[in-house]
């Protein structure tokens, strides 16, 4: 992938049902398999009807820490009333060299991951 591929991504409209959405906790854990590992985030989501969803960023090259942002996403009739919610993401070709970045709607959080 080039700057120039990312750039023509950018470039596109954003959709208009989804958003970042603030978590409370991230967790990374070892998956079944040597040297993988799995993400898990949760929080309190503000539809009930949200889809979170954990959603790597588009790099050229790797970075120091991935960031993986923490998305919402609502379709249909909504119900606006609050949830509590968790999601997993196995982070294992994911990884920068020192990490990951949670992104959230108000807040980020880095972890090492070794």
């Amino acid at each position: 992938m080039e700057a120039k591929d990312v750039a023509t991504m950018n470039a596109l409209p954003q959709a208009s049902s989804c958003r970042l959405i603030d978590f409370d906790e991230v967790v990374v854990v070892p998956g079944f398999v040597p040297k993988t590992f799995i993400l898990i985030v949760s929080g309190t989501k503000p539809w009930v009807t949200m889809t979170v969803e954990l959603r790597p960023l588009v790099y050229i090259r790797q970075p120091e820490y991935w960031g993986i942002e923490v998305v919402g996403c609502q379709s249909g009739i909504g119900l606006p009333q609050t949830a509590p919610y968790s999601v997993t993401l196995d982070i294992t070709s994911v990884l920068g060299t020192k990490g990951i970045e949670v992104i959230g709607a108000t807040g980020k959080k880095k972890v090492d991951v070794s």
